[in-house]
């Protein structure tokens, strides 16, 4: 995880602009680089660096003598790059996994590189011999990128939005406001750099859909999945997957940890990880780290996990207060006021506090992207047929980028931490989505069935865990009684009054909040980001019902599992 920024045709001082990229420091704590390109004194990089693997000759942009013409500057992590580098016989400079695209690259032009790229990234490629510029993100958006340009060609690229704000050539834009796009996933983009340092994009292509196995498949060395849709091959084929997906991720020179809330999917990958680290014999316990309030269901599930496991396990306890208190910087942090992903931040923007202050832990696994792949969420009991509930899924996993994935990489790099999310791994996903639709639904009542009774025979967790039905988050890390959710529409009632509201249409004509939670959600980003309300395209919401609210407690469903 780092912070990665450039920019190209540049009219303005330099060392002003360079100011702009300090704004994502907490990317990258461990050192800073800011670097001219030659020949173009209005073209630069700058890149803030958390040292994972090889912290010796990690800096970027990363060039090498090989290609005096190419600098590469990324954030990511190429869990197959060792694989690719012994395939084709590159010769490396640095042991950094992101070198392997300036090979791929050489070797067989921008579209191959990406393909065959197993990981999560989000780069910047300038090659100065044949005048382009390569823009790229992995199929989910696990690594963040936006991208802002002029009329006349000034471009901007950086890992958060926030850099944008202030910067001084965008305010020589003709419109009021630079348009400032989060750079598609799945796709890269190929611009013409001129003689004056400006762009002109040439195109934009899809290079990966998440249901497609990807082409780096055929140079993996995952054991042979068998083939059909027979229940035991498919429980065999995921548990292979999975296992593999956690394994590959272990690719690191600093400490692991592991988000635990107690539920099914952070629970699966901090038991595989334990069996997984003792298998490397890395010589240190598997930290795990719960969230919640008193009598929290989380903190008891997690508490319980843990001991079945065996990890080091670290609590963190909040208040009502506390939470409140760091609505604005979590907002801040994730440049966006969608309901959801804020409520749900708060715990995981705390927690990441804790890790980075009082753990040596900077590498940290979690359960995000199994709600989406795996159709976790409470809503999709009412999915009208199996096909209906797959292009649900598929669309929630094509707009990760703009909720969950935000949520996870915005919390944790507030704090310097690296997440890395083995759900998300391209085999696994792909081969899950390969599944006959009928197989993915929830079954006798309960999601995920298939993903549980994958797990049940093999001991990793307990079975009241496995079979533990899904939380509201604000549920999870307080009491039914007093839900996250309640203590927040407590606390706006006072903040937000009717006559604000009867005027939020005015006011807020661009998704225009519906609660008084979204209008305090609303005023807070608009403080910080006035006139960027297009950052969100639009509020996460359960489908197949009619809701103003995307909290899983307004859903009939949950509310009769809670009374049982």
């Amino acid at each position: 995880m780092c912070g990665i920024w450039a920019l190209f045709g540049c009219d303005d001082c330099l060392s002003v602009q360079c100011l702009s990229a300090m704004k994502i420091a907490h990317r990258g704590p461990d050192a800073f680089r800011f670097e001219n390109v030659n020949g173009y004194t209005n073209c630069c990089f700058g890149f803030h660096r958390l040292a994972v693997v090889d912290q010796l000759f990690g800096m970027q942009p990363i060039r090498v003598k090989k290609y005096p013409y190419l600098w590469l500057c990324y954030n990511g992590e190429i869990y197959n790059h060792k694989k690719m580098q012994q395939h084709f016989e590159f010769e490396y400079q640095t042991k950094v996994d992101g070198e392997i695209i300036l090979h791929l690259y050489d070797k067989g032009g921008i579209e191959q590189t990406v393909c065959m790229l197993d990981g999560v990234f989000a780069f910047i490629l300038l090659d100065t011999a044949n005048k382009k510029i390569f823009l790229g993100r992995d199929t989910y958006g696990v690594r963040p990128l936006f991208k802002a340009i002029t009329e006349d060609g000034f471009l901007a690229v950086c890992s958060e939005a926030k850099e944008f704000i202030g910067l001084v050539s965008l305010k020589h834009s003709m419109a009021p406001f630079l348009k400032v796009e989060p750079f598609l996933p799945g796709h890269y983009e190929v611009l013409d750099l001129k003689p004056n340092g400006k762009v002109a994009s040439v195109e934009m292509v899809k290079f990966h859909h998440c249901r497609d196995e990807p082409l780096h498949a055929l140079y993996d060395n995952v054991e042979k999945l068998f083939p059909g849709f027979e229940i035991e091959t498919v429980k065999s084929n995921l548990r292979i997957l999975f296992n593999n997906a956690i394994k590959k991720r272990l690719m690191t020179d600093r400490r692991i940890g592991c988000l635990l809330s107690g539920g099914l999917d952070s629970s699966l990958v901090a038991a595989t990880l334990v069996k997984q680290l003792k298998e490397t014999q890395v010589q240190y316990t598997l930290q795990t780290f719960a969230i919640g309030m008193e009598d929290s269901p989380d903190l008891l599930a997690a508490r319980k996990v843990a001991n079945h496991i065996g990890s080091e396990h670290h609590e963190v306890l909040f208040n009502s207060e506390e939470g409140i208190q760091a609505l604005d910087e979590v907002i801040f942090s994730l440049e966006t006021y969608d309901i959801t992903t804020v409520r749900a931040s708060v715990g995981m923007y705390l927690i990441s506090k804790y890790i980075r202050k009082n753990t040596d832990s900077v590498v940290v696994f979690s359960g995000e992207g199994s709600d989406e792949l795996t159709q976790g969420y409470i809503y999709f009991h009412k999915a009208p047929s199996p096909e209906k509930a797959e292009e649900e899924s598929e669309r929630l996993l094509k707009e990760l980028y703009l909720f969950d994935v935000l949520r996870a990489d915005r919390t944790t790099a507030a704090h310097g931490l690296e997440l890395r999310v083995p759900f998300l791994d391209h085999r696994f996903s792909s081969y899950y989505l390969s599944l006959p639709p009928e197989m993915r639904i929830p079954k006798n009542g309960i999601e995920k069935h298939l993903l549980r009774e994958t797990f049940e025979d093999s001991n990793l967790i307990p079975k009241e865990i496995l079979w533990r039905p899904k939380e509201a988050f604000s549920d999870g890390i307080t009491s039914i009684k007093n839900s996250w959710f309640k203590i927040l529409q407590e606390y706006v009632e006072h903040q937000v009054d009717d006559t604000m509201m009867a005027n939020a249409a005015q006011k807020f004509p661009f998704n225009t909040p519906k609660t008084k939670e979204g209008y305090y959600y609303r005023q807070i980003f608009e403080r910080h980001y006035p006139g960027r309300a297009n950052w969100l395209t639009h509020y996460w919401m359960p489908k197949w019902i009619t809701a103003t609210d995307p909290s899983a407690r307004t859903l009939m469903h949950y509310k009769s599992a809670a009374k049982a």
